[in-house]
């Protein structure tokens, strides 16, 4: 059986790294194993950030919320439960938007969960 030589596929395996390192800095971008060593602690960061960045948008669009509602004389969480009392189902990303761009209708929402406080 023939000897396989392994040139052409670590050629191409580096290559791929460095590619995703490339602008890291110092020898993270032009060392194979310095770079592959950071190709995998980014790619790691990165999946964590994904599922972060959706915590982190909850948490905005509350604060949003909440400042719209001490406009209107509630607190975030009587707001909420109006709403819940009022069978209303909007979700806090669209009351964000609602909250800025509309705050007559927002405020209008409040109204109907002031209501059934």
């Amino acid at each position: 059986m023939a000897r396989v030589k392994t040139g052409l596929t670590n050629h191409k395996r580096h290559k791929k790294v460095f590619k995703l390192a490339k602008g890291y800095f110092g020898g993270k971008h032009c060392l194979y194993r310095s770079a592959h060593e950071q190709v995998m602690h980014s790619g790691k960061y990165a999946f964590n950030d994904r599922r972060k960045r959706k915590n982190d948008f909850r948490k905005l669009w509350i604060q949003r919320i909440n400042a719209a509602c001490r406009l209107n004389g509630l607190s975030y969480s009587k707001f909420m439960h109006g709403l819940k009392l009022a069978n209303i189902n909007i979700n806090r990303k669209v009351l964000s938007e609602i909250a800025i761009c509309d705050p007559n209708g927002f405020s209008a929402i409040c109204d109907k969960a002031k209501a059934q406080l």
